[in-house]
This record gives C-alpha cells, structure tokens and sequence, in this order.
C-alpha cells in the first residue's frame, strides 16, 4: 500500500512490464471472448489490481484497432491502493476510464473481468492439522517489530460451513484468502446474471493436496515474512483446484485451466514477435525474444503461473485453452 512494488526499484516485475506483447495477447483474447458472448453493444472490461496500469494501457491501444469492440467497451479498474491508483491515473490520463471501489456496484452491461497477479496479493488463512484437532496460524505482534507465529485450536467445521464446501478432506495443511472467495462470489454472480467472464492469471499449482505457500519478496529476493514486515511484498501460491472446487458450486458456470506458456503460445505471441522483429536490430531482436522466452519457458514463468478462465458453461469458447 505504501510503495511501489513493481519493476526493478521495488521487489518484483510482472508480465505486462517484461513485454507489452503479454498486453497485446490478453487485448486479442479480450476481443474474441466478447465476439464469443455475442459481441454485446455495451461491455465492461475490469481490470482487478492494475499494477502500474501499464497492461490497461496496451489493451486499450490495440483494441483501437478493432473499432466495433473499442467503442462498445466501458474500461474500468478496480484498485485498492492509493499510491497505485494515482500512477495508473498519471499512466492513463489520455484514455477513458473508470476507476470502481466496488465491483457490485456496477451496471447491467456483461462484464469480462482481468486480474493478472491479483489474488496472490490478498491476505489468507492457514491451518495445520495437529493430535488434537486443526489449529489455526497467526501472527502475533509482541512489539511493533517484533512479529512471531502463535497457534491456535479452531472449529474447522464452522469454516467449512460458511465456505460451503469441505475444504479439510485429505488434507495436512489448508490454505486459503477468505477474501479471494468473496470476490469470487461476487464475480461469478455478476456472470450468472449478466453474462460475460472472468481471465485469472496466477502463479499457483493444481493438485488439490495443499502446502504452505506463504512467502515475502523484498527488492527481487526471498525474506522472512515476519521481518521487514510493511517493507516486503507478501504473496502466495493459488491452489487453482481450490478456485475450481469453489466454481463447480455454481450450476451454469464452469472453469477451464491451462498454464501460461500453452496459453500465450496458443494466442500467437511468438508469431507476433517474429513479425516485430523482421525490421529491427539484432540486439533488439534477441532482447525481445529474452523476454518472450522469460513468460513462456517452462522453467521460468511458463509453467508456474496458471490460466483459468471462469465463464458460462453454455459457451464453448476455448481459445487460449486448446489442449494440445
């Protein structure tokens, strides 16, 4: 809340930063899954968390090209930082936008929701299955600096209740952002009833089993997550078995997952590339295609960071989740 946790003078760079082709493959999508929902006269396109605002910005000026689904779009963020709030709004000052404290209050129009590395960054639970039951983690401040991890015994079933589901089955460790299932509750109601779809992209795994994930990042390296505490960026892994488990309790809804190298591959981002680089130097040539290799290697970002796609079960729309 406090800083600027993107790029290279804070902890961490994201995807729309290494390369503004990830922007440009999430405007095409953008473009066919509205054509998929049937080209509606009036949409909204929600960015959840739009970092520095750079990816609302790529969007936006190749979607100009496609004039039909351009001047239909109705651009909103929804932001709770501040400090990031009036960089997007600096970044974005030339274009059309509306900035939303709260994604329920909206219009009727369908919605296509966006969060890339955003329900990392929200605040979760954990608890360990022990002899005597489940415990509950938190972290207690004994002093303004001085942070430590206390347990203690909790009614897992209580949980279970207000989630819905059985979230403690086979499981040692549950991990979980109560906030997370808010929004997402939020979002699936809103594609019910007005149609539309949510992309998430995340880093985050499948099997259902949960570990602990918790970590802090502090200027591009790990640190402990009970020091620095207000100075580092907390995030953690998203169980993506978990997200889907939650979807299937919606009738008409369904979830389809792929990771990012199949998904940027599969929307043409090495094809762009290529075409962008016949007429530039070599230099530039093989940077642009570091960078490239950096959201698609499956030792890099490829593989760890996930896509899901939360959508209507009647529309069959699949690209960028073609299974090879």
């Amino acid at each position: 809340m406090k800083k600027n946790p993107f790029g290279k003078e804070g902890d961490f760079i994201t995807a729309p930063n290494i390369t503004r082709l990830f922007s440009e493959m999430i405007a095409i999508w953008v473009l066919t899954f509205w054509k998929s929902i049937g080209s509606p006269k009036k949409f909204n396109l929600l960015e959840l968390g739009a970092g520095n605002g750079e990816m609302m910005k790529v969007i936006i000026e190749t979607l100009k090209n496609f004039s039909g689904c351009f001047n239909n779009c109705n651009f909103q963020i929804h932001e709770k930082s501040e400090l990031l709030k009036k960089k997007q709004q600096l970044n974005l000052k030339s274009e059309k936008i509306t900035w939303i404290e709260d994604i329920k209050v909206n219009n009727s129009y369908p919605t296509i929701f966006v969060a890339n590395e955003f329900f990392d960054a929200l605040p979760i639970k954990q608890f360990f299955k022990k002899k005597e039951g489940w415990v509950e983690r938190f972290v207690y401040l004994k002093e303004e600096n001085k942070a430590e991890f206390k347990e203690q015994l909790t009614e897992i079933k209580e949980i279970e209740q207000s989630l819905n589901f059985e979230i403690s089955k086979d499981q040692e460790i549950i991990e979980y952002s109560p906030s997370s299932f808010d929004y997402l509750k939020n979002i699936c109601d809103l594609i019910k009833k007005n149609n539309g779809g949510i992309l998430i992209i995340d880093y985050g795994y499948l099997n259902f089993k949960m570990h602990e994930t918790l970590q802090a990042i502090n200027n591009h390296k790990y640190s402990n997550v009970l020091e620095d505490i207000g100075d580092s960026d907390i995030t953690y892994n998203i169980n993506f078995g978990l997200f889907k488990k939650f979807v299937d309790q919606f009738n008409d809804l369904n979830s389809i997952l792929t990771n990012q190298k199949k998904f940027l591959t599969s929307m043409g981002i090495v094809q762009r590339a290529e075409i962008i680089s016949e007429n530039i130097p070599f230099s530039k040539k093989s940077d642009l295609f570091y960078r490239i290799r950096r959201l698609i290697d499956e030792k890099q970002m490829g593989e760890l960071f996930k896509v899901m796609l939360i959508k209507k079960t009647k529309n069959q729309f699949k690209i960028g989740f073609e299974i090879d």
